[in-house]
């Protein structure tokens, strides 16, 4: 009996890899060839104002967003600059990860 796959079940097995994309403005979660979410950003002097995230509604409640996020931030810390969190998620995550307080500039 043929059980078909879903889009959601078929990536499962696929690795997230996370990455700046700056051509585009975002940083981006991909699993396999399949754009799994993104976070935008538009670059300020020495801060990122990020403004929105996006995670593809099949792949919710998988903790893509989250993962996108540390990344991002972690990102942040590395390259020395500030953030202003304008997105309601990355806001949140902040607000449940305190260790990230000290990248915000309004």
């Amino acid at each position: 009996m043929d059980h078909p796959e879903t889009a959601a079940s078929a990536t499962t097995t696929d690795e997230l890899r996370l990455a700046d994309n700056p051509a585009e403005g975002r940083y981006e979660a991909h699993l396999g060839d399949r754009l799994a979410g993104f976070s935008e950003y538009i670059v300020a002097p020495g801060r990122l104002i990020f403004t929105h995230t996006v995670v593809d509604p099949e792949l919710e409640g998988r903790g893509i967003g989250s993962r996108l996020v540390k990344f991002e931030l972690e990102d942040v810390r590395r390259r020395g600059l500030k953030l202003t969190p304008r997105c309601p998620f990355v806001r949140a995550y902040i607000a449940r990860h305190r260790d990230y307080q000290d990248l915000v500039s309004q």
